[in-house]
């Protein structure tokens, strides 16, 4: 359900020796994209093709079709290569597309309707899809041509084509704009026809960003929906990665990304996830060197609430996060997708290869990236830790979007402004739901944050608008979202989510507390120094915090039900010569243990 991507590759040439064609070219004379309704890649200034052409070239299933940039990469001469880490494919001779894995390819063909009367299939929902009495009403305006002068067709994908348009009349007269056209027959299933609908509210809702595409309306007549938004002339990221040779500078690599984390970051605030970040759908305004950046293709994104998960499988293939093919996933899905860009466009290569779409998956399940063949050793060691940051295979330890911007690799040399991060009111609920045993052992970790650590939380703060005497309240939270707020808030009950701090609404929070509340000991974990940072912590609480305590006590404190047999499972907690917390103990402490998460004793 896109709006912007890349022209289809021609058919490979296999025997034809790299250094005779380095790099695959692109008509220059198409310099900005727009994708179609179903995320295959089509040039907003592509030249028209034949319908049967165009059926030819599309892949057959656009919703988990691999990137074009699978076109772009090949087998680099044999090297050294850990067992653990996948293959590097670099920007040089193609290689066919691969077929998508079945799994999957049985969950997209039930979405567009084309299941076959004896293929297997996975339960997606709503199981009643069927063609007859579909509504395709949406209820857009009627009125395209009153308002638009429709030209010449740009781009074709799998379920629409792109056409420049212009305005008729007002203040934007003459003004040109991409308009994507959805024919109805194309929606032949209900999960079809509500990815057009969410799309248009996804957009519509979302506004005021400079880094994401400007939507103007969205219409539609008995035949067609027409997504009206501004014409990007200045073509894909990843036409810019290979006309840099397949990577970027460290300095130039770092001005793409704070564009794009800043984007994420927002959406990700209002609680919308895009599902598909990758080097096609970020466009460049213009073809100016430092053109402005634009996020585009909310056709696979959804709304989601602070506490959700989301379990439909969508994307693309090479940037796909491991927990979404687990099936269980939020925002954090999308900072993987970024940090797969930030490897390409710092070594020109991607950090999970294969030839299918199953040995994509398997590697990005099990295999580790290649930090270690050139340019690699070559570049910065806060580039690498930036990478292997965001590219951590467990979400909770993955940094978030507004946290990557507050990286001392994005900071150095860079006046960037941290956006206000979701995150910190999911971690907020969690620390006032804690025992005052947790909270104390948080305020002792709290203290051990170095200079950089702390830098995102100062930020944080300071965006929650503090009062003279240093301390927040429930009102400076939701005073500091609305003035953040968009529609898309709404959809994904962001407002709701603050009942869950209700306690803040009797009492203030200074920024020692603060710190406590909102840091991620997931997150800490993931660092080389956590073993300094729990140690330290641990010592710490023993000054301050350490007491004796029973069994029966702890168990408390954690919520534990009566019904768990706790002097089994708490028996490593307790120190059995004072009785105190062992450093086992707060280290699980930390990590707020439930009943829930405590190991079944037999």
């Amino acid at each position: 359900m896109g709006i912007c991507t890349s022209k289809p590759s021609p058919e490979p040439n296999l025997h034809q020796d790299s250094k005779q064609n380095p790099i695959p070219t692109k008509d220059k004379n198409n310099p900005a994209q727009v994708k179609d309704n179903g995320g295959n890649s089509s040039n907003q200034q592509e030249s028209k093709k034949s319908d049967a052409e165009s059926a030819k070239k599309s892949p057959l299933f656009p919703f988990y079709s691999p990137s074009p940039a699978h076109y772009l990469f090949s087998k680099k001469s044999p090297a050294r290569s850990s067992a653990n880490s996948t293959p590097r494919r670099f920007f040089k001779r193609p290689f066919p597309p691969p077929s998508p894995a079945k799994h999957i390819k049985a969950v997209l063909a039930k979405r567009h309707g084309s299941v076959k009367p004896n293929e297997a299939s996975i339960p997606e929902g709503n199981e009643s899809d069927t063609v007859a009495a579909l509504d395709k009403s949406f209820g857009f305006s009627k009125h395209f041509g009153n308002k638009y002068e429709l030209g010449e067709e740009v781009g074709r994908g799998h379920f629409g084509y792109t056409c420049k348009a212009k305005f008729k009349k007002g203040e934007l007269k003459g003004q040109e704009v991409a308009v994507k056209v959805i024919p109805k027959v194309k929606m032949t299933t209900a999960i079809a026809i509500e990815d057009v609908r969410r799309e248009v509210k996804i957009l519509r809702a979302l506004t005021g960003h400079s880094n994401l595409v400007q939507f103007y309306d969205a219409y539609e007549d008995h035949d067609n929906v027409f997504i009206v938004m501004e014409l990007c002339e200045g073509g894909e990221l990843l036409d810019r990665i290979l006309s840099r040779g397949g990577k970027y500078a460290e300095d130039d690599a770092k001005a793409v990304m704070v564009q794009i984390l800043n984007v994420v970051a927002f959406c990700h605030l209002q609680g919308v996830v895009h599902r598909d970040l990758k080097p096609e759908n970020f466009l460049f305004t213009s073809k100016d060197e430092n053109s402005q950046l634009k996020a585009i293709d909310f056709g696979l994104s959804d709304f989601v609430k602070p506490d959700e998960r989301l379990n439909d499988i969508v994307g693309s293939a090479y940037y796909v996060a491991p927990e979404v093919l687990h099936r269980s996933y939020s925002t954090e899905a999308d900072v993987w997708s970024i940090g797969v860009i930030a490897y390409i466009l710092l070594c020109g290569s991607r950090p999970f290869w294969a030839r299918t779409e199953s040995g994509i998956f398997r590697t990005v399940l099990k295999a580790d990236p290649s930090f270690e063949e050139q340019p690699w050793p070559a570049l910065s060691s806060e580039a690498k830790d930036f990478v292997k940051r965001l590219l951590n295979k467990d979400p909770r330890k993955r940094m978030t979007a507004a946290q990557a911007l507050s990286h001392p690799w994005i900071k150095h040399g860079n006046n960037v402004k941290v956006p206000l991060d979701i995150l910190i009111f999911k971690l907020m609920k969690a620390y006032m739901r804690s025992s005052a045993l947790r909270k104390a052992a948080l305020r002792a970790l709290s203290k051990t944050l170095t200079v950089d650590e702390l830098y995102y939380l100062k930020e944080q703060f300071a965006l929650l608008e503090p009062s003279k005497n240093g301390t927040i309240s429930l009102e400076n939270i939701k005073a500091v979202l609305m003035k953040n707020a968009t529609e898309a808030m709404k959809e994904s009950r962001i407002h709701d989510f603050l009942g869950s701090l209700n306690a803040l609404q009797y009492r203030r929070m200074d920024f020692e507390e603060f710190c406590a509340a909102v840091l991620s000991v997931h997150q800490l974990e993931a660092l080389d120094r956590w073993e300094q940072h729990a140690r330290c912590a641990y010592e710490l609480f023993e000054k301050d915090g350490n007491r004796a305590i029973m069994i029966e006590e702890l168990a408390s404190e954690l919520g534990l039900s009566p019904s768990v047999p706790v002097h089994a499972v708490l028996h490593d907690w307790i120190r059995h010569t004072d009785g105190k917390l062992s450093f086992l103990g707060f280290v699980k402490l930390l990590h707020g243990v439930s009943s829930r998460s405590l190991p079944k004793v037999q």
